[in-house]
């Protein structure tokens, strides 16, 4: 048996894997990356920019079909489905070949393969042993299903989803997180009749609960059907469609069910508890500095507990490079990662929601929520939603919760607010550019600090 060793010898290829890689070869270490797919994993290829492509698409359908309102006479004649899978997948490979080409630039041995931990900090990939100073495991996820519900045929995950070439006319999609109200959203703009079907008592559950009941009331005027808080029971499929039934006796008929359950850590047949990492429900365990229970092994991503996002694995990796490096990076805050979840509207946030904040900090918390109704880019746009800020008592901001179409790209100044421990009174004299929607940022703030401007009573 071969035998090669590196500094650092990585199992996974998917944003933390990589994003570790790089930054490891930038700091002088010799590594050595293996990937049994493609360089990039499940967000680039299955996950993140494919599904935002299609999301783009679908708000090109809706500026299409609705030119009306804004004066400009434009009817949508259909969608090529063809087109949209041409466009979605000319992004996946530019940017896949961008990835192969900085691989390249930082000296990083790729490795082809499936790997299996075998113990101490060896990774044996086909009849060759791969030893690091340091391992870092970074396997990333799976779409998960419920049990007694396969996959196949007309019951489908997100990966197939992904790829349809056709446009179904009526799907339910069991699960109202992040994946299930961003599929619903994208058909549903594509002229699909969905219903979503969520177990919990709102969509988006994992949000403060304002921005459940904006997506909610945004999703009803779109005529986007959710029943929430009931579970699931079975599913029957044949040629013509799948049958789904609920726990409250209904039964809802489709082309297809997309399930959208969340995803699971992949970890099985790779090794892991074979060499004795210490696991929980199928996630590796790490301490804060994301050390496993062996020497030398890190984990990092969606195999570690916690929230399943690509910028964290991305962040994760950095980190691990640098501590391996002797650099000590500050520890990463699981409340300071920003999440987005880009349906129409978007719902984005940081930090902790409202509930979080009083079960943290008890009486005394305060929070502020500004209508985007006052903001003019807002209303340019035509978008409903609102910014929610949650304050410490005594202290800073803690939460910032936003919902309305592109308030994603204000979660940048957003993180940072949580991040600094900015005070209201920190931010209510920076100045926001006019008009734009990161006013609204600016106006939630004046107004927790004592002096709202474009405020209704």
């Amino acid at each position: 048996m071969t035998d090669t060793s590196a500094d650092l010898v990585i199992l996974g290829g998917g944003s933390g894997g990589y994003a570790a890689a790089f930054r490891a070869a930038e700091l002088g270490l010799s590594v050595i990356l293996i990937e049994k797919d493609k360089l990039g994993g499940t967000c680039l290829h299955r996950g993140c920019i494919p599904t935002k492509a299609l999301l783009h698409a679908a708000e090109v359908a809706d500026t299409a079909r609705e030119g009306e309102q804004f004066g400009v006479k434009t009817t949508l004649e259909g969608i090529d489905i063809a087109g949209v899978n041409k466009y979605k997948d000319q992004i996946v490979s530019r940017l896949y070949k961008g990835l192969q080409g900085l691989a390249k630039a930082h000296k990083v041995t790729l490795v082809e393969g499936t790997g299996t931990f075998v113990g101490g900090t060896s990774v044996e990939v086909e009849g060759t042993r791969y030893t690091g100073k340091n391992l870092l495991l970074a396997t990333g996820s799976y779409s998960k299903t419920l049990p007694g519900l396969e996959l196949g045929g007309r019951v489908i995950a997100s990966e197939e989803a992904l790829s349809l070439d056709y446009i179904p006319e009526k799907v339910v999609v069991l699960g109202g997180g992040v994946i299930g109200v961003e599929f619903a959203s994208v058909w549903a703009s594509f002229g699909v009749d969905v219903t979503i079907v969520e177990a919990l008592p709102r969509l988006v559950p994992n949000e403060d609960e304002f921005a459940s009941k904006q997506l909610e009331r945004a999703f009803r005027r779109r005529k986007i059907a959710f029943k929430t808080g009931v579970k699931f029971t079975g599913a029957k499929q044949d040629d013509n469609g799948v049958s789904v039934s609920l726990e409250s006796g209904e039964t809802l008929e489709a082309d297809l069910l997309l399930v959208a359950v969340g995803r699971g850590p992949n970890t099985a047949g790779h090794g892991y508890e074979e060499a004795g990492v210490r696991m929980e429900r199928g996630f590796v365990l790490t301490d804060d500095r994301l050390r496993t229970n062996l020497p030398n092994v890190y984990a990092v991503g969606d195999i570690v507990p916690g929230l399943q996002l690509a910028h964290r694995g991305f962040q994760q990796g950095i980190f691990i490079a640098e501590e391996i490096a002797g650099l000590n990076p500050r520890a990463i805050d699981e409340s300071g990662i920003p999440r987005v979840t880009y349906s129409h509207p978007e719902v984005a946030s940081v930090g902790l929601t409202e509930a979080a904040a009083k079960d943290k900090f008890g009486a005394g918390v305060t929070t502020f929520t500004y209508d985007l109704a006052g903001n003019g880019k807002s209303q340019i746009l035509k978008t409903s939603g609102a910014v929610k800020l949650v304050k410490a008592p005594d202290g800073p901001v803690v939460g910032l919760h936003l919902v309305g179409d592109r308030v994603g790209e204000l979660i940048g100044e957003a993180q940072l607010i949580y991040n600094w421990e900015a005070f209201p009174e920190d931010v209510a004299p920076l100045v926001h550019a006019h008009p734009t929607q990161t006013e609204a940022l600016g106006e939630a703030h004046l107004a927790l600090a004592g002096k709202p401007l474009h405020v209704h009573s």
